[in-house]
């Protein structure tokens, strides 16, 4: 039974502005218990994060997911409605969700094979975190896996299982807002001789602010004094911030930042190149500062743009494709897409389109990147961008993108068939409160916990 603190927030926040990233959403506790392999001994003693609130029911899947049936996609169903008002979900063509049908002669080859309902097992590894929002890895061979708090304290998980500090900027981290913290961690692609590493955090003032550190000789301490702020963008509301920072295969570093808050994008930042709110940022930090890299195209930091807020992007490490996590305003929850050759406009479409349908009234969808997935909010309220699987314990898994949903906890499995069309499932109902994904150095994947721990992806075989 929802208490009357959840009823009031769900009001507000649909009312207002509409559903928004992890922070604007309550949510709900699993409805069982996930067993795991091993437990971790909590790091401390502190309640975990004070979003926990009543358990409530995963909603069931109903046909409001929606795929796209090539990435070019333009013939797609849109509502008339006009700006605000909420939309008639679309029912998707059964013919464009399900796979191509074998021919005699040259069958489809899939390059992967998502598992089925129930097939994935969530294993904790670690727990006792405060809202922790990122896991990553160093890259440097340790095999040790990073988990970052929220408020601006950062734990190591050495290989080994046990848990140890890294770095705490907590006295430079604002959480004045939900959505605002430490947001983002990203090691130089040299991490192992440089030292150097990046983050993404709200300053005081609850802009976006990237630093570069260095560790210590050994590589397990950061120094937090040895802060470098390389870039900062003032955020006009305290929502839609982004978070994702991350290193392209082209030595690049690459920034999400969301459209600067509020519902409907009332500052146009979406469509407007010439400001680096609601876009992709591309940066060039080997140097003492950073510059814009010259094959930018509007001649500044943006090298996408069209987004609302981008909770979690992640590159293919097998070939560089851009997957997007971007969350929704009203109705629709998506997944954009980047393949590493696009040479076209990236303009992936906020505010005239949410999802695969006009948010602006008679927009033309033509003019746009159209997702390759979305999810209508019968199934969750806010994405959570996630990795495409590339780890060597479960080949079958090869090529899977897989991501979730923050309020709900359901996880989908995502892959591009041979003829460019996309295959989509829903694989687990994990009930957790998915804050990130994560990969480790060898290509496994984790889920985040919001409400304080770490679970290893896992197939049953």
């Amino acid at each position: 039974m929802m208490t009357l603190n959840r009823i009031l927030f769900f009001c507000i926040a649909l009312s207002t502005v509409g559903c928004g990233t992890l922070a604007d959403q309550m949510l709900s506790e699993a409805d069982a218990p996930i067993v795991a392999d091993t437990v971790v001994a909590p790091i401390e003693d502190t309640p975990v994060a004070d979003i926990i609130v009543a358990a409530t029911e995963t909603p069931a899947i109903s046909a409001a997911f929606t795929i796209a049936p090539n990435p070019t996609a333009t013939n797609l169903l849109l509502p008339e409605d006009v700006l605000g008002e909420t939309e008639t979900p679309v029912q998707p063509d059964p013919a464009a969700t399900e796979a191509p049908a074998p021919t005699a002669t040259e069958p489809p080859v899939i390059s992967a094979q998502i598992p089925a309902e129930g097939a994935l097992t969530l294993n904790e590894i670690a727990a006792g975190f405060n809202r922790p929002i990122y896991a990553t890895h160093f890259g440097d061979g340790s095999q040790r896996l990073l988990i970052v708090e929220q408020s601006g304290v950062i734990w190591v998980r050495q290989s080994d299982g046990e848990i140890s500090g890294f770095l705490d900027i907590s006295d430079r981290v604002t959480r004045s807002s939900n959505e605002q913290g430490l947001l983002g961690v990203a090691f130089a692609p040299d991490f192992a001789n440089s030292r150097l590493f990046y983050v993404h955090y709200s300053d005081d003032d609850g802009d976006t602010t990237l630093s570069r550190f260095t560790a210590d000789e050994t590589l397990t301490i950061g120094l937090p004094d040895s802060e470098e702020i390389l870039l900062t963008e003032s955020q006009p509301y305290g929502n839609h911030n982004g978070g994702s920072i991350a290193f392209g295969a082209d030595g690049m570093l690459y920034i999400g930042l969301g459209d600067g808050g509020r519902a409907g994008d009332p500052l146009d930042s979406g469509q407007d190149p010439g400001t680096l709110l609601g876009s992709i940022l591309r940066i060039d930090v080997s140097g003492d500062s950073y510059t814009i890299p010259a094959d930018n195209p509007f001649g500044n930091e943006v090298w996408a743009y069209g987004i609302r807020n981008p909770w979690r992007f992640s590159f293919d490490r097998a070939n560089g494709d851009l997957y997007i996590g971007d969350v929704g305003q009203n109705q629709y929850e998506e997944i954009s897409y980047l393949a590493a050759d696009f040479s076209g406009d990236r303009n992936l479409g906020w505010r005239p389109v949410e999802g695969f349908h006009c948010y602006e009234a008679g927009c033309d969808l033509s003019l746009y990147l159209p997702p390759i997935a979305e999810y209508d909010h019968s199934l969750g309220c806010s994405v959570t961008g996630g990795y495409v699987y590339r780890g060597a314990q479960y080949p079958s898994l090869n090529g899977v993108y897989f991501y979730g949903d923050y309020c709900t906890g359901n996880i989908w499995g995502l892959t591009q068939q041979a003829d460019g069309t996309w295959q989509n499932a829903l694989v687990s109902r994990s009930g957790l409160t998915i804050s990130s994904f994560a990969e480790d150095e060898a290509g496994e994947l984790y889920v985040v916990d919001h409400q304080g721990q770490l679970y290893q992806i896992a197939l049953n075989q």
